[in-house]
């Protein structure tokens, strides 16, 4: 049994990587020396985050895709095996806001991109993974969640229901894959600063953290990434169907 701490040499797809924690997380993989497939919906913006990295020495290329279309996933999958010979972990990032009030008349339109973009294409891409991930040492696959999945948000049960079937599929998955030695975990951040969250004034931000957090602050996105490659690393072999959240204390704190 592989109990390295090294993802040196591996593969790693991941979706919704042009910015914010998607990208972070292929920063730290790239830096630890895997090989890493960026993701995102806009080719522009993420062939500028896969070329930064290839200029500082690492193995990164670009791939535009909307995880929506079952399609794409299909052939993004086959060509990133075929550039990199094989797939070892994939990392389920890609996500968008869906606020919504339920009596909204645009409501059924946001609950079905927030299904169609946060959930369905988690398994879709799973599921085009998975012959690969089959043929790997240290399979791996992680889920970004969300707190909003342990607990909600006024307006924002499309998001909070999408993101729950994330915790679901994953202890699902866990149960079903562990049999082939793959492991899937989810992560829940809760207030990170992202594109989404740096668009708040500051000081409401603060407000929200010194109210909510045990820590106080919001989170960076690298310390997300930090803990979805501790997840991957050939070490954590006995660690799946968990959901951890990477929160600032937010779901421990009562007061």
């Amino acid at each position: 049994m592989d109990l390295s701490r090294s993802v040196q040499g591996s593969t790693v797809l991941v979706t919704g990587a042009a910015s914010g924690m998607g990208r972070a997380t292929a920063e730290v993989f790239a830096a630890e020396g895997a090989h890493v497939a960026l993701s995102d919906i806009r080719l522009e913006s993420v062939r500028g985050a896969a070329d930064d990295l290839a200029h500082r020495g690492f193995s990164a290329e670009a791939w535009a895709l909307d995880v929506a279309d079952g399609e794409q996933i299909k052939a993004v999958v086959g060509e990133v095996v075929q550039r990199f010979g094989g797939l070892d972990i994939l990392v389920n990032s890609a996500g968008i806001s869906a606020f919504c009030a339920i009596d909204d008349p645009h409501y059924d339109a946001v609950w079905d991109r927030a299904l169609a973009v946060l959930l369905t294409a988690h398994q879709r891409l799973v599921r085009a993974a998975l012959p690969h991930l089959r043929r790997s040492k240290a399979p791996r696959i992680v889920n970004i969640a969300s707190t909003e999945a342990l607990g909600a948000t006024s307006r924002d049960s499309a998001y909070a229901a999408a993101k729950a079937g994330v915790t679901g599929l994953t202890r699902a998955l866990a149960v079903e894959l562990g049999k082939d030695g793959i492991t899937v975990n989810c992560i829940c951040p809760g207030p990170i600063l992202t594109g989404m969250t740096e668009a708040l004034p500051e000081a409401d931000r603060q407000t929200f953290a010194n109210r909510r957090t045990a820590l106080r602050r919001y989170g960076q996105p690298e310390e997300v990434a930090h803990m979805t490659l501790s997840l991957c690393l050939p070490a954590a072999s006995y660690v799946t169907g968990a959901v951890i959240p990477v929160d600032g204390g937010l779901m421990a704190r009562n007061a």
